[in-house]
């Protein structure tokens, strides 16, 4: 099968990749013709495990193509893949411009029956603009489908080849079966498809990212009551994670989530509400406690100091939002690197692959170590932000020699309180009374 993959960020060159292993031709396009170039180079753009090697071995049998031209792309295509961005406008609504442009370069395309299937996060109620776009460009037939990502950060590429379910929002019988052709090389050991309306489809995604975030700022909130009445929250994470009907993923306390999905999406999910007079409060309360929560390691760091960091020095591990990636959209270490400055303090910072992103975002506002360590020497306290696997288990002895003032702020709780403290270390954890190991 021949299709085109519009977009070639985070969602469009890993789907484009993967769709290409599957055995089909893929040619994705971009705009940016620099990133275009530098993927013909075989360079990859985005730090994702996995990525390079499965770009580099699709485009070197001749399955995975790239260019700036939607029209060359679309050449004999029977799908396009529309995967560019939907930032949030001001008012947290979805930007769908893109999208609705590169329907309309699509549409211009087109040569004959062609499915365009939305894979960009949208609102519902989409698709039916995107066919409007579409009809207003072109006398050929076609059919609009959705088929939203599921794709985690550091882990997309298994994500993309051994899905748990593929969702597949569609009403035309001749895209569904387009569709269920595209996805045949991942169906051999059961099929996880589920075709359904195209609005079902795309209010799926939404729903499924909503309840991810809520689970993460119900611990949030959880961990800022047990440490006033002292109890451990990964006591009570592990009490009712081992209950089947919750569970224990993303039930882990921490310094808040960020990245390019959950904060956006949540935003974009509010304002479908208020567009159609429903409110939702329990979406609400989650983006609210998750700004809250950013601020919790700041806080403690001022705290400790009695209130201002002039004169101090603060180190933190992990600027990435989650680890194994280099986004630091809407990271939490973000927030924490403002409010430290804010009050005073010289900051320096580690990353395995985010420092590049950070410089230029924040310039040189904060000094950025070339290991961990290097980060350490001279600061009254240590932060961790992202639990990146090299900075799980600290060398406590080498933090002794290396700091100033030992204070360790873990915003993970990954780190063990009891060794902390025995190295003669204040620790402060999320949701952790003092006497918790």
């Amino acid at each position: 099968m021949k299709l085109a993959v519009i977009g070639t960020g985070y969602v469009g060159l890993v789907s484009g990749a993967g769709f290409s292993d599957f055995g089909h031709h893929v040619t994705c396009v971009d705009i940016d013709a620099e990133r275009v170039a530098t993927l013909l180079r075989n360079d990859i753009p985005i730090h994702e495990p996995g990525l390079a090697e499965l770009v580099r071995r699709n485009a070197s049998v001749g399955r995975l193509h790239f260019t700036i031209s939607t029209a060359e792309a679309m050449r004999g295509a029977q799908l396009a893949i529309l995967a560019v961005g939907t930032p949030s406008r001001p008012d947290g609504s979805a930007d769908l411009s893109y999208v609705f442009e590169a329907a309309r370069q699509v549409g211009r395309a087109i040569e004959g029956f062609t499915v365009i299937v939305t894979k960009s996060t949208v609102p519902v109620g989409t698709a039916d603009k995107i066919r409007e776009v579409i009809a207003g460009v072109t006398k050929q037939p076609f059919a609009v489908a959705s088929n939203p990502e599921f794709l985690k950060e550091g882990d997309a590429v298994n994500d993309f080849l051994k899905p748990a379910r593929v969702i597949l929002g569609a009403e035309d019988p001749r895209a569904i079966d387009l569709l269920r052709e595209l996805y045949r090389g991942v169906m051999r050991t059961g099929d996880r498809i589920q075709v359904m309306d195209i609005r079902s489809a795309e209010l799926t995604k939404y729903a499924a990212n909503a309840m991810l975030a809520t689970r993460i700022s119900f611990m949030n909130e959880l961990a800022r009551l047990a440490e006033v009445v002292g109890a451990d929250i990964e006591a009570v994470r592990k009490g009712i994670g081992s209950d089947p009907r919750i569970g224990p993923k993303f039930l882990f306390a921490g310094a808040g989530f960020g990245g390019s999905c959950f904060p956006k999406d949540l935003r974009a999910l509010l304002h479908t509400g208020r567009e159609v007079d429903v409110e939702l409060d329990v979406v609400n309360a989650v983006e609210r406690a998750n700004e809250r929560q950013k601020r919790v390691l700041g806080e403690r760091v001022i705290a400790h100091f009695g209130g201002s960091l002039a004169g101090k020095h603060v180190a933190i591990w992990g600027l990435a939002f989650k680890p194994e990636t280099d986004d630091i959209r809407e990271s939490p270490a973000l927030v924490l690197i403002e409010q430290l400055l804010a009050s005073g303090a010289k900051v320096s910072g580690y990353d395995p692959a985010a420092m590049p992103n950070v410089r230029a975002q924040l310039g040189i506002s904060i000094e950025l170590a070339g290991d961990p360590y290097t980060a350490t020497t001279g600061a009254d306290a240590l932060v961790l932000v992202t639990e990146w696997h090299e900075l799980r288990e600290p060398d406590l002895d080498r933090l002794k020699a290396q700091m100033r003032t030992r204070v360790l702020v873990d915003g993970r709780n990954v780190w063990s309180q009891a060794d902390a403290r025995k190295a003669g270390f204040t620790y402060y954890g999320i949701g952790r009374p003092s006497h918790s190991q």
